[in-house]
């Protein structure tokens, strides 16, 4: 995008100069040729009107008395009823000449050398030719600065809508004072807000739906077992085929839902939790130190978990969003590993969470400092997307945890062989 509004802008000033360019070249050399013509005719007229002057007194045609009309270098032909006079060296052919007539009749020709003439309009092209470069310099200065501004506008945008494609719902506050694409920022942020709700519904949803069945089915099951134990063997032989059936129905069900996990996560991959909350914790560095905090990253080398890039952003964003607002003090964001899993941890040093809304503090709309209270229940739907899950493990003071699933050997070892192999 850059290159083409570079292209664009430096086309026009090429064309403007080539269309003002040749115009004021050949009306600048015009304008030379015409002063000196017009000087050299002036002082012809001078001399004319001297020599006039001595025709109509009666006195010879003396040329010692215009002598001094005569500029430097140039050669004077004089025609009169007394016969030809010529005054000053011979110059050639490439000569300036003006000719003017006499009143009492005859001629006065004066004739200069054209170089003057010619190096003055060389100086004058050369002028014009670096007017021209001067303009076409400036031209790419300005195109330089109009593309930067253009296009960084324009890849924050194609930033935005490629992290909110990849799961990171944060609303983007930056504008950048284009009408059109702060009408495609608002959008995209419009977007972002109704994907993160959809994607809090679905969770809600599948959880829901999930404990319902299985309540039923559980209900059905103890109730099948009870007729299994009938005393009728016919009552009790089809009790226990339904059990049986609704054992396989439980099994499904289990299968359903972890197709449905896996559908969900299928994004997510090994990632170097080191370099990825690193550099989650520089965009959240200067908001922090802005408040007068420190933001601390303690993470292992090496350590590795399954998750998607854009909702670990996320998720971690949105604990770090929390621990600015209501927290206190330094944050600091670990890494560990458990026995299962990977955990990821954000803590600060303020009042932590009220006791009254500890056990709530996932709810939607549940907040203590006047926010949305959206944030934590869709970080916690990310996590669980990505098959982990996220939990306030320590009240106070107030600490986070998100469990990542830990990667499957096959996958660490194509993620190895893809750095191996990957041109260098």
């Amino acid at each position: 995008m850059r290159t083409r509004i570079m292209r664009a802008i430096m086309l026009a000033v090429a064309v403007t100069g080539f269309v003002l360019g040749i115009p004021l070249g050949w009306s600048a050399l015009q304008l030379v040729d015409d002063g000196a013509h017009s000087d050299l005719a002036a002082s012809a007229r001078r001399i004319a009107a001297a020599l006039d002057d001595q025709i109509a007194a009666g006195e010879p045609v003396s040329l010692d008395t215009v002598q001094v009309a005569i500029p430097q270098g140039a050669h004077l032909f004089v025609r009169s009823n007394t016969g030809e006079q010529e005054l000053g060296p011979d110059l050639g052919a490439d000569v300036l000449s003006e000719e003017v007539p006499i009143a009492q009749g005859g001629i006065v020709r004066l004739e200069m050398p054209s170089g003057p003439m010619r190096t003055q309009q060389a100086q004058v092209a050369v002028s014009v030719v670096l007017l021209l470069v001067l303009s076409v310099a400036t031209g790419t200065i300005v195109a330089t600065v109009t593309a930067r501004k253009l296009s960084q506008p324009l890849g924050h945008v194609a930033a935005r809508a490629a992290r909110l494609g990849a799961g990171d719902f944060r609303n983007d506050d930056r504008r950048h004072g284009v009408a059109e694409l702060d009408l495609v920022s608002e959008a995209l942020d419009t977007s972002a807000g109704a994907l993160a709700l959809l994607v809090q519904r679905e969770r809600e949803l599948v959880g829901d739906v999930s404990h319902q069945l299985r309540s039923r089915l559980t209900a059905l099951q103890l109730r099948l077992e009870a007729l299994a134990d009938h005393e009728e063997p016919e009552t009790a032989s089809e009790a226990g085929a339904a059990l049986e059936q609704a054992e396989r129905l439980a099994e499904v069900l289990d299968e359903l839902l972890a197709a449905a996990r896996a559908a969900r996560s299928v994004d997510a991959e090994p990632l170097d939790l080191r370099a990825e909350l690193t550099a989650i914790a520089e965009e959240w560095r200067e908001p922090l130190k802005g408040e007068g905090r420190a933001l601390k990253v303690r993470v292992p080398e090496g350590m590795l978990a399954r998750a998607t890039p854009g909702r670990l952003r996320e998720a971690i964003g949105v604990l770090l969003d929390n621990a600015l607002r209501h927290g206190e003090g330094s944050v600091v964001l670990s890494a560990r590993s458990d026995e299962s899993a990977i955990v990821v941890e954000v803590s600060d040093g303020g009042a932590g969470v009220p006791d009254e809304l500890a056990s709530h503090i996932f709810e939607r709309g549940v907040s203590g400092g006047g926010s949305t209270g959206v944030g934590l229940s869709l970080a916690r739907a990310l996590v669980d997307a990505d098959g982990g899950r996220l939990e306030l493990s320590t009240a106070r003071p107030a600490t986070f945890s998100v469990f990542l699933p830990v990667p499957k050997a096959q996958d660490v070892v194509g993620v190895a062989w893809r750095t191996d192999h990957s041109p260098r």
